[in-house]
């Protein structure tokens, strides 16, 4: 269908679909439990037809333009990706994420992809406000809002239980207006 290169590394942007249910059950083997620290959803996937199910259900909700999946791969392999949920397109507003497994780390593979995500978001899809939602501990995951120039509207106190801990929830924003402007600034500093 797509891929969309994110420079000279080989790195691609591409739909991750039910069809890709072993390579995405491989991937997760190799960094399952590496991703699962802050995202569960890696743990309903164990074998080729919860992948495919998983899968499933994410093209099912594109269908229904509440959320969406995409791949991130290296030199041919997943290694992780990014998506969408909680879209609510008549308000305006979106939520994204990410994982990655170890050998996608440290390679600013997220925050190409999530450029990519956040321009089709706000200029095709007329998103008025795109949200970063984290665990206040997932410091790299934190790392990323602030590279994309998004701005902490708070924290969730105790929001999230995840593997039997109550976890804060931090939460970032970037408003249309704002995206547009820094990547207009972008523009300029690289010409």
């Amino acid at each position: 269908m797509y891929a969309i290169p994110l420079g000279d590394d080989g790195a691609e942007l591409r739909p991750l679909e039910p069809w890709h249910a072993e390579e995405f059950l491989a991937h997760l083997d190799r960094g399952r439990e590496f991703i699962n620290r802050y995202v569960p959803f890696g743990s309903r996937a164990t074998d080729v037809p919860s992948a495919r199910q998983l899968l499933q259900d994410y093209a099912d909700r594109r269908a229904a333009d509440t959320a969406s999946l995409h791949g991130l791969w290296l030199a041919g392999k997943l290694v992780g990706g990014v998506l969408t949920l909680n879209c609510d397109a008549r308000g305006g507003t979106c939520e994204v994420g990410c994982w990655l497994e170890p050998a996608g780390t440290g390679r600013g593979l997220v925050t190409r992809a999530m450029r990519v995500l956040i321009d089709w978001l706000v200029e095709q899809r007329g998103i008025h406000r795109v949200e970063w939602v984290a665990a206040a501990d997932n410091l790299p995951s934190l790392n990323v809002a602030r590279r994309l120039g998004m701005t902490r509207d708070g924290v969730r106190r105790e929001a999230y239980l995840h593997h039997g801990v109550r976890q804060d929830l931090e939460v970032w924003s970037v408003l249309a207006p704002e995206w547009r402007a820094a990547r207009a600034g972008a523009a300029r500093h690289d010409r």
